[in-house]
């Protein structure tokens, strides 16, 4: 198993991910006051953008790491994205 070992990608991953955080909130308040569907299903899909980005910021961090042999990151991918 391979751990993200870089400090400073920790940080900028954990950064993105309270950004997501901080959209989803953004969408349950839009829920919340009844805003239109539209709106929140705009708001839903860039939130899943930005999760699918985090999962690939990771990814490419593993991969330069070195430390997990091309096969394992394919069959995480295939299992994952």
């Amino acid at each position: 198993m391979s751990k993200l070992s870089d400090p400073d990608k920790k940080k900028a991953l954990c950064a993105r991910l309270a950004r997501v955080e901080g959209q989803l909130r953004g969408v349950q308040r839009l829920i919340d006051s009844d805003a239109d569907c539209e709106k929140i299903a705009q708001q839903l899909a860039a939130a899943r953008k930005a999760l699918d980005k985090s999962f690939f910021t990771m990814v490419g961090c593993m991969i330069e790491q070195g430390n997990l042999p091309g096969g394992q990151v394919a069959k995480m991918l295939a299992k994952f994205a």
